[in-house]
């Protein structure tokens, strides 16, 4: 995908994640109208002289404060100075450009009551690379994000700091610089800018996007580790999964079947093996990965649903000259959405170090301990699992579903929020655990391949394995293991692992 045209309420997870990944955006031409009718509208309900939430009145709390004419620009201005006040360290830059094409999307599509030239101004500091330097805390997901999205909005009047390049520059000289003026907010407009819930849902469709690779990175570590342990493909035997029906079961089923197809080591024991069932961490992989498949998939529609959402507050409705104060601010699908991703995340990466443990172990694999030649002597891969259970534990931790807590915001005229923000914000760091444990069983199940040598495992698993082996060597004897974990790690993160066997895995939202 070359370029994104934004098509207001119509845009595919295929084409967020291409945003989130860097491609160029631009917002459909036809929005325009729409744009210029609601603006035109939040003027015609200002020339009825009636007061009306967010466009002549404060805000929250103060929204039956009434605000002269004269000094609505201030009004503003000073609504997104004051609420500027997140905390923490910057977000991510292409997880803030995913959340400035978001709010660049709810905008246009006419019920927010933004001037065109105000669009304009977003749209160019996507299109020319300015990011705003936003603080990752401080939002509850309710009211909308304020806090951040107040950072992105202060720099489209010239206040705070963006980010170009590697640069980061104050945000009057950065639009300067690129050819751009700051904007003078209109009535409704600061607010409409910092309503909505856009850094939540970029946050909850980056941790969505890193656990789609985790899934399907883990689908080819597990059958990697079933060979290893000279597991049995039975359990994945359709017959099974088709009287339980669930569809993330029996497509998991079907993928790890098709990931040990052809394999010399799983035939070599088809005749013989004493052993009856495999462990759980084997055995039950189609039952706990087809329930994370089936969670991702869910929580996709959620924030898909909401990408293309109008989340701000007045909503404008032209055609009636109307504006209705509603509460579509608040994040608590996203919230969701953010929890069952962090259950899917930690259910991956804890099944995978399950794996890990079962190999290293003599007893349960009938290979050499920690899966050195030389145990005693050499401890092998007796510390990396330890750093895998550290990694699961962590994440155990953070799964615990932020939307069940709420603390009242506002002196109470906000008492229930979602806490959205920072459930998704947590999604990343997650994943990248994951990523990490998922690692050390690549270097594990092909070490404990390598055991079982002249056999070689299915086509597709020898080819991960070669991947693998062009830049780790078999272990033999101890060495610096940090480097070797770096290098599985980034064929996992990158998704080269899961791209080399991308025609048998899955897809869990369309990636």
């Amino acid at each position: 995908m070359n370029h994104v045209i934004l098509k207001p309420g119509a845009v595919s997870l295929a084409e967020w994640r291409a945003v989130y990944r860097g491609t160029p955006v631009a917002l459909d031409l036809a929005a325009q109208p729409v744009i210029a009718r609601s603006a035109a509208a939040v003027a015609a309900i200002l020339a009825k002289g009636e007061p009306v939430y967010g466009i002549n009145t404060g805000f929250g709390k103060l929204a039956s404060v009434r605000i002269p004419d004269a000094d609505l620009e201030t009004l503003q201005r000073n609504i997104v100075l004051s609420h500027a006040a997140g905390v923490g360290e910057p977000m991510p830059v292409p997880v803030a450009r995913l959340m400035m094409a978001l709010k660049l999307a709810s905008l246009a599509q006419g019920a927010s009551g933004i001037r065109p030239a105000t669009i304009e101004l977003l749209e160019a500091m996507l299109a020319k690379g300015l990011t705003p330097v936003v603080p990752c805390q401080g939002s509850v997901g309710a009211s909308g994000d304020l806090a951040p999205l107040a950072h992105m909005t202060a720099t489209m009047i010239g206040v705070g700091e963006v980010f170009v390049g590697s640069a980061r520059l104050a945000a009057g000289e950065a639009l300067a610089q690129a050819g751009l003026a700051p904007v003078t907010l209109g009535p409704k407009e600061g607010l409409a800018l910092l309503n909505g819930t856009q850094f939540s849902t970029a946050n909850a469709l980056a941790g969505l996007f890193g656990a789609e690779n985790l899934y399907r990175s883990a689908l080819v570590t597990g059958a990697l580790s079933t060979d290893a342990a000279r597991g049995s493909d039975a359990p994945f035997d359709p017959r099974i999964h088709a009287l339980r029906k669930h569809r993330g079961q029996i497509e998991t089923a079907d993928a790890l079947r098709a990931l040990m197809a052809g394999s010399a080591i799983r035939a070599s024991h088809l005749v013989g093996d004493e052993r009856v069932q495999d462990p759980y961490c084997l055995r039950c992989q189609p039952q706990v990965m087809g329930a994370c498949l089936d969670l991702l998939r869910q929580a996709a529609t959620t924030l898909e649903t909401e990408a293309n959402g109008v989340s701000d507050n007045p909503l404008i409705f032209p055609e009636e000259g109307e504006a209705l104060s509603g509460g579509n601010f608040h994040a608590e699908p996203v919230a969701f959405a953010a929890d069952m991703i962090a259950l899917a995340v930690c259910e991956i990466g804890s099944l995978s170090e399950r794996r890990i443990a079962m190999l290293v172990d003599p007893a349960l694999s009938g290979m050499p301990a920690f899966l050195t030649p030389k145990p005693g002597l050499n401890s092998g891969f007796m510390i990396p699992q330890v750093t895998a259970a550290a990694l699961v534990s962590e994440n155990k931790q953070r799964a615990y579903p932020a939307s069940v807590d709420s603390i009242p915001t506002s002196a109470n005229q906000e008492d229930h929020v979602s806490m959205a923000a920072h459930g998704a914000r947590r999604l990343l760091g997650m994943v990248e655990n994951a990523v990490c444990v998922l690692g050390i069983e690549l270097l594990a199940g092909a070490q404990g391949c390598d055991f079982h040598a002249p056999l070689a495992s299915s086509p597709v698993l020898e080819q991960v394995r070669a991947r693998l082996r062009s830049e780790v060597p078999h272990l033999d004897e101890d060495r610096h293991f940090a480097p070797d974990m770096d290098k599985a790690n980034a064929l996992i993160r990158s998704g080269a692992i899961a791209g080399l066997a991308a025609a048998l895995l899955p897809n869990v939202s369309g990636a």
